[in-house]
């Protein structure tokens, strides 16, 4: 059984009594066995499996417990929790409630939100302080939903940048445009599938016995009123404040350091013994994080006895010599190359790294950068699926549409408009069978407004001769859409693509064979086009074409992960959610792992290179400027060298010759007690 497993600390924990219990569980402490054990104590004491819900910081985390959970029990009863991350459970509770719902990726309504703002006009500028973009808008806006105390959008901005105020008035018109338009159609991302969790849960309440929280000090602000507004009767959370290391998105430290004091009769647990990495790995690790205020204290002790290997320092003179030297000693390694990982502060460092792994023809796996899932060869395919579930997916079209030349986000959205007015609220309709009593779907009716940036874009409708010689069906040749004075004939070309497309894809309703169709189709076509042009276009203009066959083959091999995927569903509406809510777990290919920090957290490897300590780089002193910390970067350098098992190096360089920039080592390493030496050449030192 799991508890017969467990060490005296973790039985302690797993078997306290009901009430509210936080557990201290470092870096290597066996959290997951402490929660796994918790879970088969509730079991045994009669708790029902549809009674425990557990939270965790990723899905497959959860997924990895319950099926831990299912060895002892069986399936039957293992799947009956409920399982995942705050975003996945919520979806799936307010599914089962039958809340409408239609979900979108992480950062996906971000074109909706930019296609509003793009139609907003600032006649009143503050000489100091321009008006953010619409992408950063959106992205203070998610940050303000996540980490709030309660005021309004305006004062919060306010209260970031004061010089922002003459701008108020728009970014809040702007928002509640967007919170109309997805209210309209059903749009949630992550955040609001919290938000509306929560408005749910004053109404409803959930007979759960006891939560479980794994990674608890990344909790944010609205999570935490989330797990409250549970009115939860058992807690039990797991977690290390020295691993708090979201603040950036909204994660707030003070929620697991304050437990004690928010919660009646709090009982804290300490996790000590550290399974994972060797004394000289973890001494390094603690002689830095304890330069940090202790909110619990705790001393680990390590139960490793195996040969150590002192961690190593490694010095360059030149940044790309450290990438070289870095694939010199992992070519010459007897570690396993999937247990290698190089981890890094910043994403720039990974193209370094990747490029020199290359020329010694070692394999490379990277996460952390751009999520899969983010790429947009990759979100146009599942973009185009979602339209064939749904008819009236402005952001699925938004995002189809866009990339025509010429077009954009605000013209797409102007064509999305005008089809559901001329198929009646059904785009496809629209687009076959455009009502005949309609010449302009392009006029809106909508009210000037100069002091909310609102002014008519057109009056005139264009003329449809531009495109007599384009070879277009008569049926598409006649559809009032083409009259946008703004499409020219490539994107009206763009857009017959995209008819053709969407004609075929009605023969079928398999997942597989649709990924097939629209990877094979003559929009797609375009859009590799165009995607591999412009990521081998160089500084001065001029197309490396070895770099275009690269990014083709990498936009091909994509689309074939994509139809892989597919052949394990025959239901095309739970291939799509099951590939948005797990979407930013994947990672691409095999070999040595290249992982920025975050995507590190919770993974461990034998051999481990933590690059670029420079300081600067890391600590990130521009980061740290936009609200960042010291004790957030040390935290931040805790999780890197505490993913090692048995083989740590530290590497940093003094100079980069491409941006001539000279650079110091990282403060952490001194806290380390490393002896950085300033003489001028390369060395190792352990």
């Amino acid at each position: 059984m799991p508890l017969s497993n467990l060490n005296q600390e973790q039985l302690e924990a797993a078997t306290c009594p009901y009430g509210f219990n936080l557990i201290i569980a470092s870096a290597g402490t066996g959290k997951t066995s402490t929660i796994v054990g918790r879970i088969a104590n509730l079991i045994n004491n009669g708790v029902k499996p549809n009674q425990i819900l557990l939270l965790t910081f990723t899905n497959k985390a959860a997924a990895e417990m319950v099926a831990r959970v299912a060895k002892f029990f069986g399936k039957d009863i293992a799947k009956q929790i409920m399982a995942g991350t705050f975003h996945s459970v919520s979806y799936k509770l307010l599914k089962e409630l039958n809340v409408n719902i239609t979900l979108k990726q992480p950062n996906e309504l971000k074109t909706l939100f930019k296609s509003i703002y793009e139609k907003r006009v600032f006649m009143e500028r503050d000489d100091e302080a321009s008006p953010y973009d619409g992408g950063y808008l959106y992205d203070m806006y998610s940050l303000y939903l996540n980490s709030n105390d309660g005021e309004d959008f305006a004062s919060w901005i306010k209260s970031k940048n004061a010089s922002h105020e003459i701008y108020t008035l728009i970014y809040e018109d702007v928002v509640a445009e967007f919170h109309e338009l997805k209210t309209k159609y059903g749009y949630a991302n992550f955040d609001d599938l919290l938000t509306i969790m929560l408005e749910t849960l004053k109404e409803k309440e959930f007979d759960f016995k006891e939560i479980l929280v794994d990674e608890y000090q990344d909790t944010n602000p609205l999570q935490g009123r989330l797990l409250d507004g549970f009115r939860p009767k058992s807690l039990f959370c797991v977690g290390d404040y020295d691993q708090s290391i979201y603040a950036f998105n909204g994660s707030d430290i003070g929620i697991i350091s304050t437990f004690a004091k928010r919660y009646e009769n709090a009982k804290v647990f300490t996790l000590r013994k550290n399974y994972r990495s060797t004394k000289p790995i973890l001494d390094l690790a603690t002689k830095v994080i304890e330069f940090n205020e202790r909110v619990y204290e705790k001393k680990l002790e390590v139960v490793r006895t195996q040969d150590e290997h002192k961690p190593k320092l490694l010095a360059f003179n030149e940044l790309f010599s450290q990438y070289e030297y870095i694939s010199q000693l992992i070519s010459k390694s007897e570690t396993p190359h999937s247990e290698i990982a190089i981890i890094y502060r910043n994403n720039s460092s990974a193209d370094g790294i990747e490029a020199n792994l290359r020329e010694f023809s070692i394999p490379a796996r990277r996460k952390g950068g751009m999520s899969f899932f983010d790429s947009v060869e990759v979100k146009f395919i599942l973009d185009v699926l979602v339209m064939q579930l749904s008819h009236n997916d402005m952001m699925a079209f938004i995002h189809v549409v866009e990339h025509g030349k010429g077009i954009g986000k605000a013209i797409a959205k102007d064509v999305f408009d005008a089809l559901m007015r001329l198929g009646d609220g059904d785009i496809l309709k629209g687009l076959f069978q455009p009502r005949s009593d309609i010449n302009n779907p392009y006029e809106t009716g909508r009210i000037k407004n100069q002091q909310l940036g609102l002014f008519d874009d057109f009056i005139e409708l264009g003329s449809v001769s531009k495109f007599k010689d384009c070879n277009f069906e008569e049926a598409f040749l006649g559809n009032p859409i083409l009259k946008h004075p703004k499409l020219n004939v490539d994107g009206g070309k763009y857009l017959y693509d995209i008819y053709l497309l969407m004609k075929h894809l009605r023969r079928t309703k398999n997942p597989e064979t649709l990924v097939g169709n629209i990877i094979s189709s003559m929009a797609y076509s375009k859009l590799k086009d165009f995607l591999s042009t412009k990521r081998a276009t160089q500084k001065d203009g001029t197309i490396n074409p070895m770099q275009k066959t690269k990014a083709l083959a990498k936009i091909n091999r994509k689309g074939m992960l994509l139809k892989n995927l597919s052949r394990n569903f025959n239901d095309l509406s739970k291939f799509i959610n099951s590939m948005i809510l797990g979407g930013s777990e994947m990672s691409e290919g095999d070999g040595v792992n290249l992982l920025s920090i975050h995507a590190s957290k919770g993974l461990e490897f034998k051999e481990v290179y933590v690059i670029d300590l420079m300081d600067g780089r890391f600590p990130n002193r521009k980061l740290m400027s936009k609200g960042g910390s010291i004790e957030e970067e040390r935290r931040l350098f805790y999780v890197a060298v505490t993913r090692a098992k048995d083989i740590l190096y530290l590497s940093y360089a003094k100079y980069d010759k491409i941006k001539k920039l000279t650079f110091v080592a990282s403060p952490f390493l001194k806290e380390a007690g490393m002896q950085i030496k300033d003489e001028d050449e390369s060395s190792i030192q352990e």
